[in-house]
Formats: C-alpha cells, structure tokens, sequence
C-alpha cells in the first residue's frame, strides 16, 4: 500500500524510539517532518534520520497537505490543544498517552474527531506486542477458565533521581495513575474486557519533590497531583480488578499483574514493555511455567499502534489503539479521580470493545490489512 505520511510534533525524550521504528521499522508510515518548541531537538532528528522538512510552528505541519497524521509527543497538559488544532486542520491523529488531562478535554476531542471523520488514538500500544497478545491467546483460549478477577501494581519513587526533566510529572495531567496506569488499563481491558464502575483512595505523600538528576539537580519541585493511588474496577463481566500505582514508595521491582481464573493464574508482563515472561500457573501443574511467546514485536515496538492506523486508513478497517480504548482508559483514570473526591463508585461513560487480536507477520514492520 502506499505509505501514509506523518508529521512528528514534540521530539523529546520519548521521541527517540518512535524515530528509530518509523524510519528503520515500519513499512506503512513516511516521517516527512519533525516540529519542536526547541529548535535544535528538530535539527538533530533531521541529521540524524535524514527526514525531510522542520516545520517552524505546529501550525505548518498542519497546513502540510502532505501530512496525513500528526504524531502528538509533547507533554500531557499540552496533548489536548495540539490535537485538537490537528483535528481542526482535518489530520488524523495519534498521541502518546494519556488522549487528554480531564474527561472533558477526552470528550471533546472524540466529539471533534467524529464530526471531522478523522481517526484518534494513541499509546500505549504495548499490548499489541508478543507478551500481552500471547496472554490474551491464553485467556480466550481458555487456559485459565472463566477470568475472576485482576491484580496490578506499579510502585517506584518518582522520577527526579533518573529523569532530565521531571517537573511535569507533579503537575496537572501527571501523577503516577496518568503516567503509569494507561499501560496497566489498556492490557486490563484487552484481557478483560470493558470496565463498568471504578471504586478509588488517594492522597499526595510529599508536598515537594527535590530534583537529583541533571540539569535540573537542586531544583525543588511542587507537587500539585496525587502520588498514591489504590483503584479497584468492576469489569463489564462481573470480573474485580485492583490497580494500584504510587510514586511514593521504594521497592526493588516495578511491575507486577496477575489474573485470576477459575482454573488457573496468568501472571502477565511489565505492560510498559512489548516481552514477556508470560507464565501460568494449572493446579493440576503445581508449578508455574513460563509459556513460550506466540507473537512478534517483543522487541521495544512503539509506533506499531501508529502503523496500525496507517493501515486503518489505508484498508477502512478499525485500528487497534483508537479513541474507542484511549478515551475508555482515560474514563478510568478520571473516575479513579472522581471516586476518591467522593468516596462513592463511578459509573463509566464510556463502553469499550475489544478489537481483532494480533495476526503473525508476514514481514516484520509491515501490519495486516
């Protein structure tokens, strides 16, 4: 098919693996150009993956009429205003997580995109990768019979000891449920289904944060945003899961997922990550094994969801990682939110549906159609 042509806005930190997939990896997208507020970030992307155009403002790219989607990487808080100009502009648009800060910058974003006829999604898209759609076969496949119930938990202490720039993290549209919990949400709901009703407890541990790395190290930081939230959701099928996410704690792993089944346990990989191990404990077993992976892209893949909505646009088929599950994910997120405000449970607007489970490759980098 012919490949479809893509404008990068925001080349920071998380841009880096998004340009070495686009450009060595993926068969169906074109980088035509790269936008930064800082100039020099664009410049080094351009040398270094030989990409065409820098646009002096995001505004160009999107008068571009080469550009058929935006690749929205810039900080959370700014996802809502740079999308929705996309939008505006008639482009099709992917954005890392979270798809907006509040319900109601999602809402208006998806009521925009339907109006416009245009496709939104966005990250993670680490559930399409080799560990998560191997313990979706699993699970559909019947391995630990009828799904009863899920665990997860990301636990750290922040990100001012390892990251350059770390501020936003404390501020509106951050928070260890914003940054973290999409990953754990969206492998959630892939293996479980759709959420129905959230229950939340949370608070804010440390009123400041002091900055260790570099360039900022010595800079205090406020901290406007909860760091320690515990979830629980009721999932569309009678199923209980639990979240928990915390920037407040120290602890020698990061991730741990399991779910429950009537006949069994599946203990499910960091869903930051495109591997495993997947491994599944049978009573009958008495042991866990771990299960060889049954997909491609174990490897980092980021941009295999923004290579699906190429190939989307292209055959009319849904994209996996559509506005249907970013804006069902941020649903979640703000009724965890709205919970611990009220300390009642929250009814979600939204409704979400699994999309088509991932097929072999033919050829790695280039997506069914």
């Amino acid at each position: 098919m012919n490949k479809v042509k893509v404008a990068m806005i925001g080349v920071g930190c998380i841009s880096g693996i998004y340009l070495e997939n686009i450009t060595k990896v993926f068969r169906d997208i074109e980088l035509i150009g790269v936008c930064d507020l800082v100039r020099e970030r664009a410049e080094s992307a351009q040398e270094k993956y030989n990409i065409p155009k820098i646009y002096e403002t995001m505004h160009d790219a999107f008068d571009d009429p080469e550009v058929e989607i935006v690749l929205n990487l810039t900080r959370p808080y700014e996802h809502f205003e740079v999308t929705k100009a996309a939008l505006l502009k008639g482009k099709h648009v992917y954005s890392e997580k979270p798809l907006g800060a509040s319900l109601e910058e999602g809402q208006a974003l998806v009521k925009l995109a339907e109006e416009k006829g245009l496709m939104l999604g966005g990250a993670p898209d680490t559930f399409m990768g080799a560990g998560i759609q191997t313990a979706r076969k699993l699970i559909d496949d019947g391995f630990i019979g009828t799904p009863v119930g899920s665990a997860a938990f990301m636990i750290c202490r922040g990100h001012e000891s390892w990251h350059p720039d770390p501020d936003f993290y404390y501020q509106y549209g951050g928070g260890p449920m914003f940054d973290m919990g999409p990953y754990y949400l969206t492998a959630m709901i892939n293996l479980m289904g759709g959420v129905e009703s959230v229950m939340s407890a949370s608070k804010k541990s440390f009123d400041k944060r002091l900055i260790t790395s570099q360039p900022f190290a010595g800079t205090p930081i406020d901290v406007n945003v909860n760091t320690y939230i515990a979830g629980t959701v009721k999932y569309e099928s009678g199923a209980i899961g639990t979240l928990f996410t915390t920037f407040d704690a120290y602890y020698p792993y990061q991730a741990r997922f399991e779910i429950y089944g009537s006949e069994g346990t599946l203990f499910i990989p960091d869903p930051n990550t495109f591997s495993g191990p997947v491994k599944l404990f049978r009573p009958e077993e008495g042991e866990v094994r771990e299960i060889p992976l049954m997909f491609d892209y174990a490897q980092n893949s980021r941009a295999l969801g923004l290579d699906d909505m190429a190939v989307a646009i292209r055959t009319g088929r849904p994209a996996r990682a559509d506005y249907n599950q970013t804006f069902h994910v941020l649903d979640i997120i703000t009724g965890f939110e709205r919970s611990a405000e009220s300390g009642k449970w929250i009814d979600m607007s939204t409704k979400y549906i699994r999309k088509a489970p991932m097929k072999k490759a033919r050829l790695i980098g280039e997506l069914d159609q």
